[in-house]
């Protein structure tokens, strides 16, 4: 087992997570912003259904892209195991089921805002609602993707908490990154419980949210795109102990 992972290559693995990363920072401001905050108003059934009903192709794109961005979470939750397991295998571990976990509780929260669609647009529900009972019907399942989409976000507060400490220890990236990342996840975590607790701070947290990205998972993504790993220092710690100190904690 130690032999096998001191033979990968660790650039390789660092430069596809990198990549996913960057795909991911790309596609899901898409789905979340520009889709469902341009078309959901809050508040108002009447207006959000006209939009849905107006723009239906672009709020099928989002759902589209959401689920791409989940499929490639549970890729993203591998690699970075694969490439930070020799620092610790019992913390990478709690690190990548996190990340699945959220995609999965996000994966599957796709279905209310499929339903939100199908409520909008499905003639047989026109015909067996009123046309407010249908909009209210259908802005209930969006607000409910819109709580489901904070709680996973709490799963992937811890993977971030994971991820940090494992980068900090690593000895093969940066442990500036490291504390980044948990500076990130606690922004992540804020917000969810001010959504569930504080909602009126909610749309001050949403703007929590896009600075933690920005502050942990931005210099990460970039970090492993352009400078990668330490590559001599992965392979010492791959057929080392895990949880063994770093020799420095600078690439």
């Amino acid at each position: 087992m130690q032999d096998r992972s001191a033979g990968m290559s660790p650039m390789a693995l660092a430069r596809i997570a990198g990549l996913l990363y960057l795909v991911i920072f790309v596609m899901a401001p898409f789905a979340e912003f520009f889709v469902r905050e341009g078309l959901i108003v809050a508040g108002d059934a009447t207006t959000t259904a006209a939009n849905i009903r107006e723009s239906e192709g672009l709020f099928r794109a989002g759902f589209f892209t959401d689920l791409i961005v989940f499929v490639i979470e549970v890729a993203q939750a591998a690699i970075l195991y694969v490439l930070l397991a020799p620092v610790s295998r019992p913390l990478a571990l709690v690190m990548s089921f996190a990340r699945l976990a959220q995609a999965t509780i996000l994966g599957l929260n796709l279905l209310n805002m499929y339903t939100g669609l199908q409520l909008l647009t499905a003639p047989e529900y026109a015909a067996a609602f009123g046309a407010g009972q249908v909009e209210t019907l259908a802005f209930v399942f969006l607000r409910a993707q819109s709580f489901g989409y904070e709680l996973g976000l709490v799963f992937f507060a811890l993977h971030l908490f994971a991820l940090g400490y494992l980068v900090y220890r690593s000895g093969f990236l940066p442990r500036f990154l490291g504390v980044l990342l948990v500076v990130s996840g606690l922004g992540y975590l804020a917000n969810s419980f001010a959504v569930f607790v504080v909602p009126d701070l909610t749309e001050t947290m949403a703007m929590v949210v896009i600075v933690a990205a920005l502050i942990g998972e931005l210099p990460l993504t970039l970090w492993l795109l352009i400078k990668g790993v330490n590559a001599e220092r992965w392979r010492d710690r791959a057929v080392a102990p895990t949880l063994t100190a770093p020799a420095t904690g600078a690439v």
